[in-house]
């Protein structure tokens, strides 16, 4: 962290417009949200800087309203929800610039908390207009960027504000980037990723950047039909992408030059149908029947992933193992999660976890809280991981 300045550097703020740019962007149904995770995620950034006696503006963006007003994208139901999870008053301003966000700065006493409408309302957010940037650090005098999740984007609220106003990593973003480092960035050897999920084609640049860097990949899920049909075997009606086998080899030969072993799966559990309850036969990989299709790791192999596990340091995982939304095919990603929490709980592993997949397979599996970092930001954390700058971060950089 010793190129980003934190909140601890920031001491005398007492009546200071901090401008905090947070992800709000949370799953709504009825009105009401659903997940409040990203939400509890910035709470100790808001907090500390309110007993501080700043005013804490936050900035945020929800959905994709594609610089129009869009009704149904207002943030100020979110508001209602932020000042339950924090227990403290949560104005609202009805813009984001302009007089309306004027008259609510100016109303505000230190220690409050002010949250301004959706940044996404005006097409400069987007197009990272130093216009509206500008426009957006007029109520500011400093800037806090807590929102890891959107740093992959080079938006006015995201990256703007960066060069304009003196800036520093919140909480969230800087136990992210703590978190990141120890997983690729200077890990603890040796690092055993674990990439799962359904097509090759959606990670190509990950697994291209991770078998430089990784001790040891296991490939679950349905991608890793695709390197066993590179690799000569019959996957039978397996979810495959058979066009990208070459693809799948020379990642196979990266791997290979790299000194990284590439984990693949031995047997399997075959079904006829993907759906609760099918009938199952777990088989040799190599014994697939014609009309089978692979929906998770067999027991051997779950072994070899967890053995895998146990002499790693550092584990960094994205995707699931099998198809584990339905059971009982969720048997593998449940059974490595839980020997990777145990590690974990043990001091023995460092593991880092990110993707929204991943997310759900690991609070499934209901070992979430006991992995050292569990990172909520989607595309920002997969970009990170495929080794590809991010532009909010590097804002950052002092």
């Amino acid at each position: 962290m010793s190129q980003f300045k934190t909140l601890d550097s920031l001491t005398d703020v007492a009546g200071k417009r901090i401008l905090t740019r947070v992800d709000l962007n949370v799953p709504v149904k009825d009105g009401a949200v659903t997940d409040t995770t990203r939400i509890e995620r910035v709470c100790p950034t808001l907090i500390e800087l309110s007993k501080k006696g700043a005013k804490v503006i936050l900035l945020a963006h929800f959905g994709r309203p594609k610089g129009e007003v869009v009704g149904s994208m207002s943030l100020q139901p979110i508001a209602h929800t932020v000042e339950e999870i924090i227990d403290h008053r949560v104005h609202f301003a009805a813009d984001c610039v302009g007089q309306p966000a004027l008259d609510a700065v100016n109303a505000m006493s230190n220690g409050d908390i002010l949250l301004l409408e959706n940044v996404r309302f005006h097409a400069g957010e987007e197009a990272n207009d130093p216009q509206f940037a500008k426009l957006l650090a007029e109520n500011g005098d400093i800037y806090v960027d807590d929102a890891f999740s959107a740093a992959h984007r080079a938006h006015a609220s995201t990256e703007g504000l960066a060069h304009i106003l003196p800036s520093y990593a919140g909480r969230t973003m800087q136990a992210e980037l703590e978190a990141l480092e120890k997983g690729l960035g200077s890990p603890a050897r040796p690092v055993v990723a674990i990439v799962g999920g359904a097509k090759v084609s959606t990670k190509l640049d990950l697994l291209m950047n991770l078998v430089g860097k990784v001790d040891a990949l296991v490939i679950g899920g349905g991608m890793a039909n695709t390197f066993l049909a590179a690799k000569g075997t019959d996957v039978g009606k397996s979810l495959c992408e058979h066009d990208l086998a070459a693809t799948a080899k020379q990642i196979m030969i990266e791997a290979a030059s790299n000194n990284c072993a590439i984990v693949l799966p031995v047997d399997g559990v075959v079904a006829k149908e993907f759906a609760a309850g099918a009938e199952n036969e777990t088989v040799s990989i190599n014994a697939i029947p014609a009309d089978g299709m692979i929906l998770d790791l067999g027991p051997k192999s779950i072994e070899a992933v967890n053995d895998w596990i146990h002499k790693a340091n550092t584990l960094v995982w994205n995707g699931p193992l099998g198809a584990f939304e339905i059971a009982p095919f969720d048997a593998a990603t449940v059974a490595a999660a839980k020997y990777a929490a145990e590690r974990t709980r043990e001091g023995l592993l460092v593991s880092v976890a990110g993707g929204g997949d991943t997310v759900a397979a690991l609070n499934h599996a209901g070992v979430a809280k006991d992995f050292s970092y569990v990172s909520t930001a989607g595309g920002a954390f997969l970009e990170w991981m495929e080794g590809k700058p991010l532009p909010g971060v590097d804002a950052l950089k002092a």
